[in-house]
């Protein structure tokens, strides 16, 4: 048994099935396109934490008397 209940057989299925609707020449771009997003998406969430330190920082300025 896999992980979280699934077997080898409903992950076959569910590959078939991916197969089947984006067809074999379009998958690897699909899966291309999804690694960009998710890579984007991490630089995204990075860029945000060090803007957050920054506003944090100036906050911390403005209430020293």
């Amino acid at each position: 048994m896999g992980f979280s209940g699934i077997g080898i057989w409903q992950l076959l299925i569910i590959l078939a099935i991916v197969v089947l609707i984006f067809g074999t020449k379009r998958l690897p771009g699909a899966a291309k396109d999804l690694g960009n997003a998710i890579t984007n998406f991490r630089e995204g969430m990075k860029r945000n934490d060090g803007d957050s330190a920054k506003l944090d920082k100036t906050e911390d300025r403005k209430e020293d008397p």
